[in-house]
């Protein structure tokens, strides 16, 4: 849902896989289907007839229409390798094989740069084998674990495969490209699953390949994707300089931590001189004991510092709060209040247990639903204390009420000669997220999803007995095999 209003991001990793990938000799076409149909889907099938068909399952939420879409493409062509990756789909491999019923002849988990054409070209051969590969489960069985890439400067986007680049967009950056620095995450946030996907490990693009990423983009903005962006001083400062010495300027977008901020807080003021408009700082909770409960490992002074600082710079901040479902309109009133006395964005999120995190193996309270649709931290999946009609009507009165801070009469008024700019530049998608809050953000309509009729459930979680869990038994990319290739 949040998708649908503020943002489409470039697939970013498919254009990494689809450059690795066409490196190997192959001829590839990407479709994305934030922007393009079934209908497209289903004409690509029957004019190119690819010998394979690769999904990104990058977000848990997608996993039925994945599903649905390799059906068929089974049924038209059925001599076709499908296959399926991308971060959900690395933490629910044997869950989507079941659903396909054969339709998908294999889940590549982690990285997929370096896997895909050894994939290829072992499916090509003997796709019943395919298993032995590093990261590679079928029905027949699961490989070693996958392995990562040797360095994030051996491969850059096939951005010229994206068509429709300019409906790529996040708030008032429109268009807006993406590009990342680095992998992985320090951190062990309980509710994340970025630092289980890469095992604990962080690594960086040097400093020139990343400007030469930079250089090849033509949009005047760029979203950073970094998990945390610019943890060591060091390395924002050598891009920046290489950015400043190649003459090269946009405006930028990025995420971090309020601890980061503060340590490094003479890269940020250096970025923002280079174009670092806008941040966003996912504080989670305005209280120490929901800090304390997502394991953020960061006080609530930090984070009031950290916002004094953005304020300072004069970055547009946005930040995060996590509704727990236990919530009473008491919590919801509370949050609205704070909200409104603070000048930056404040955006909602449910608290939503998914495989990958440690919240999933932890939290006590059942499932109230299987519906992997629901996995989109915008619904409930956790029992409400409110009755769940009126948990929905908080949620959505507390993000009209934020909404509208921004739409008073100052706001308006640069709102309407900013959306007047790019129309006339021929953009349209600040405009159009202007005007769909209310039919996506709607009580109703929340409510509605539960009911409909649900064909693909997600496997529930073993209960566990365990006072702690090992970290390393939720890695995608496992220690022993991070330190052979990071060494």
């Amino acid at each position: 849902m949040y998708a649908e209003i503020y943002l489409r991001l470039e697939p970013l990793g498919l254009e990494l896989v689809a450059q690795a990938t066409r490196r190997a000799g192959h001829d590839v076409c990407l479709l994305d289907l934030q922007i393009f149909s079934h209908r497209d889907y289903a004409r690509i099938l029957a004019e190119w007839h690819p010998d394979a068909i690769a999904f990104s399952v990058n977000y848990l939420a997608s996993v039925p229409e994945v599903v649905d879409l390799a059906k068929v493409a089974r049924l038209q062509l059925p001599e076709c390798f499908i296959f399926a990756g991308g971060h959900s789909g690395s933490f629910v491999a044997h869950e989507i094989l079941n659903h396909a019923e054969g339709a998908i002849d294999c889940v590549v988990r982690g990285e997929g740069e370096e896997i895909t054409p050894i994939l290829l070209a072992a499916a090509a051969d003997d796709r019943n084998s395919v298993h032995h590969l590093p990261g590679v489960v079928s029905l027949n069985g699961e490989g070693p674990p996958p392995r990562l890439l040797g360095s994030l400067d051996e491969v850059r986007p096939a951005r010229d495969l994206a068509r429709k680049r300019r409906m790529y967009f996040i708030g008032v950056l429109d268009p807006c490209a993406s590009i990342e620095f680095t992998r992985g995450c320090p951190w062990d946030c309980s509710f994340c699953s970025a630092w289980t996907f890469y095992g604990r490990s962080y690594r960086k693009m040097s400093p020139e390949a990343a400007v030469e990423d930079l250089a090849s983009i033509r949009e005047p903005a760029v979203f950073i994707v970094d998990d945390v962006a610019f943890i060591n001083a060091e390395d924002g400062f050598a891009i920046g300089r290489e950015l400043e010495r190649r003459g090269i300027r946009k405006r930028y977008y990025l995420e971090t931590r309020s601890d980061v901020l503060l340590r490094n807080k003479e890269v940020f003021a250096y970025w923002n001189r280079l174009g670092l408009v806008y941040m966003f700082l996912g504080l989670e909770a305005i209280d120490e004991e929901g800090l304390k409960s997502h394991r953020k490992r960061i006080s609530l002074s930090q984070n009031w510092q950290a916002l004094e600082r953005a304020r300072a710079l004069g970055i547009t901040t946005a930040v995060n709060i996590i509704v727990d479902p236990s919530w009473t309109e008491d919590h919801f009133r509370i949050v609205r209040e704070w909200a409104l006395s603070v000048p930056e964005i404040v955006h909602l999120t449910v608290n939503t247990p998914y495989p990958g995190t440690e919240s999933w193996l932890t939290e006590s309270r059942k499932r109230t639903t299987r519906d992997y649709r629901l996995f989109d931290v915008q619904h409930a999946v956790l029992p409400t204390t409110l009755p769940l009609e009126c948990f929905y009507e908080e949620l959505v009165r507390t993000q009209q009420v934020l909404n509208k801070k921004h739409l008073r009469w100052a706001a308006l008024r640069d709102t309407f000669f900013l959306a007047a700019k790019y129309l006339a530049q021929g953009q349209t998608n600040f405009v159009r997220m202007l005007w769909k809050f209310g039919q996506v953000y709607n009580a109703k309509r929340q409510l509605a999803d539960h009911s409909r009729a649900v064909r693909y459930e997600i496997s529930s979680p073993r209960p566990s007995s365990l006072v702690a869990i090992d970290p390393s038994t939720l890695y995608v990319h496992r220690q022993d095999h991070l330190s052979q290739r990071t060494a």
